[in-house]
């Protein structure tokens, strides 16, 4: 079987899997599989739900290619597939009522109390995925993943006004955790330096 070079674009990567490629089909998986876990991540608190989302999403990928139409990126493409699967799981397993405001994840250091704090990546992360499932959903939608009001009330199925009052909601909770963050952290650094 003839493997396939790491340098192919987009374009040629698609074409490649239509034709039936498994070795086309295998580089794309691992060409986005581990960002697009972490994806779904963001929206599903158990790693076996955001593998099973990951899972339905690649299904979903590889019956659609024909309709990728290549005027985005092919990974934003796959991204708006495994939203909307991790969206469709966090549903099924949690009764919720979503929504969103559009922001963006720089602005959030500035808009938090005690933002000073150096927040590691994972840390961040957590405190994400300990919001309700609800607010969550919002976050990720508006902080991480760049929607606007109209494309994620019609995504979510929901109101703008219900988003923009679910998306207050999930601010002050992360402002609440991060000053905690931030309180335990001088805490801590004023005790090591007075020992």
């Amino acid at each position: 079987m003839k493997m396939l070079a790491p340098s192919f674009t987009d374009p040629e990567l698609v074409a490649a899997c239509l034709q039936g490629s498994a070795a086309a089909q295998e580089q794309l998986y691992q060409r986005f599989a581990p960002k697009m876990l972490a994806v779904c991540l963001r929206y599903l608190r158990h790693e076996f739900d955001a593998e099973d989302a990951l899972a339905r999403g690649f299904v979903k990928v590889f019956r659609g290619l024909g309709q990728f139409e290549g005027t985005g990126s092919l990974e934003g493409w796959v991204r708006r597939i495994m939203v909307r699967e991790a969206l469709n799981l966090l549903r099924r397993r949690e009764s919720v009522t979503l929504s969103i405001e559009d922001c963006h994840l720089g602005h959030l250091a500035t808009e938090m109390p005690g933002a000073d704090v150096e927040l590691q990546a994972a840390d961040l992360l957590r405190l994400v995925q300990e919001l309700p499932a609800g607010y969550r959903a919002v976050f990720n939608l508006c902080a991480l993943e760049g929607y606007t009001h109209p494309e994620v009330a019609e995504l979510l199925g929901i109101s703008e006004g219900t988003s923009k009052s679910q998306l207050s909601k999930a601010r002050a909770v992360l402002q609440r955790q991060v000053a905690a963050l931030h309180s335990s952290f001088s805490t801590s650094y004023s005790h090591a330096h007075v020992a």
